[in-house]
């Protein structure tokens, strides 16, 4: 008994020039039929990289497309009060970061 799995074209054409394509199979109970389902991957764009703006002294502060990415990282064991003193200290640097940005793209 043989078992036939129908397959689009542009499946077909993937393959044949060499590539692999992920997918579902599945069989209709019906029909019995198995059909295959490429999964639609979207491929990563080159350029999409965020641009860091600053190495920070616990983390960094980087520029996307369309936000500012602010990362902070403090160990627990210096406990609240430190911890506090340590990120309000790294928001008030990548703040400075961002207006000396502003200013070189100014001029």
């Amino acid at each position: 008994m043989g078992n036939y799995i129908f397959l689009s074209d542009e499946v077909i054409a993937r393959l044949q020039s060499g590539k692999c394509v992920e997918g579902s199979l599945s069989m209709d109970l019906c029909s019995g039929v198995v059909s295959f389902k490429a999964y639609n991957r979207l491929s990563r764009q080159p350029g999409y990289r965020d641009r860091l703006i600053a190495q920070l002294e616990h983390g960094w502060i980087k520029e996307s497309a369309q936000r500012y990415k602010f990362y902070n990282s403090v160990r627990k064991d210096l406990g609240v009060p430190m911890t506090k003193v340590v990120m309000e200290r790294e928001l008030k640097t990548a703040v400075h970061e961002l207006e000396i940005e502003r200013i070189i793209d100014i001029l």
